[in-house]
């Protein structure tokens, strides 16, 4: 393989798995959104 090949492949690869590491991390500590209890709040005012 050449050279410039090598480091083309490499570098593809590098950046392919730098955004995927970035994103896993982004959405395994971003925290829950607070969704309200949909039975309690539907419910009429009495």
């Amino acid at each position: 393989m050449n050279t410039s090949a090598l480091v083309l492949m490499l570098a593809s690869v590098l950046t392919v798995t730098g955004f995927t590491l970035y994103f896993f991390y982004r959405v395994l500590t971003t925290p829950p959104k607070p969704e309200p209890d949909s039975y309690s709040d539907n419910d009429p005012e009495p």
